[in-house]
């Protein structure tokens, strides 16, 4: 498969690219510049000069023909982005990773976007595409380091059960990931909610905390 990921040149972005591309996987890093998503794919992949990471960069309507979208753009650009892309994106599956976040002081607030989530908006503005959340908890520094080990259950949440099935199966790919299927596209506005909590705790104690879920069964079903 081949992942397009747009707003792919921010850290969570470069971040999951790398990740996804030393799994196996082949990825377009999609900006609205295409030389900078291919100045920022050369800076990527640098420090693993010795391995083949299958990364290239492209302006998005490029990385929005892959076969599954990732939507990684700054929360506010979300729904922007892939409504101009609606042509480029029809009826695939599309996850985003977006959180609505605002610094105060030395703390991150959740913002509460007009559709409750940066996911549902995303599905408002793509009728047609299926529209899983995933990945809003992640460290996009920890995700950038391939030699730094990941630990964290990802919680994914969509409407259509075949997008909640794609998207688990992309996390899944990753060492360390252990995607978890987390209800409708409804729980997104929780799931993008909490994740100030964990950059806040992230702040004070100067860390990257991941998620992880006590009780459930291992290994969980297949979703």
């Amino acid at each position: 498969m081949q992942v397009g990921i747009l707003g792919g040149t921010g850290p969570l972005g470069g971040g999951l690219a790398l990740r996804l591309a030393a799994a196996g996987t082949s990825v377009v890093v999609g900006s609205r510049d295409a030389e900078r998503a291919a100045s920022v794919v050369a800076e990527l992949v640098a420090p693993y000069a010795p391995r083949a990471l299958d990364i290239s960069g492209a302006a998005n309507p490029e990385a929005a023909g892959c076969e599954l979208v990732v939507v990684a753009t700054p929360w506010d650009a979300a729904a922007p982005t892939v409504t101009a892309l609606r042509d480029e994106i029809g009826d695939k599956v599309v996850v985003s990773v977006a959180n609505a976040l605002v610094r105060q002081g030395r703390e991150l607030h959740a913002l509460v976007p007009p559709r409750g989530s940066i996911a549902a908006a995303v599905q408002a503005a793509l009728p047609e595409a299926n529209v899983a959340a995933a990945c809003q908890h992640l460290p996009a520094s920890t995700l950038a380091d391939l030699g730094a080990p990941l630990e964290a259950d990802v919680l994914v949440c969509a409407d259509d059960a075949g997008a909640a099935r794609a998207a688990a199966a992309l996390v899944g790919t990753i060492a360390g990931l252990r995607p978890v299927l987390a209800g409708s596209l409804a729980s997104a506005a929780a799931i993008e909610a909490f994740t100030a909590v964990l950059v806040t705790v992230n702040i004070r104690y100067k860390a990257h905390t991941t998620l992880r879920l006590g009780g459930l069964p291992d290994p969980l079903p297949a979703p």
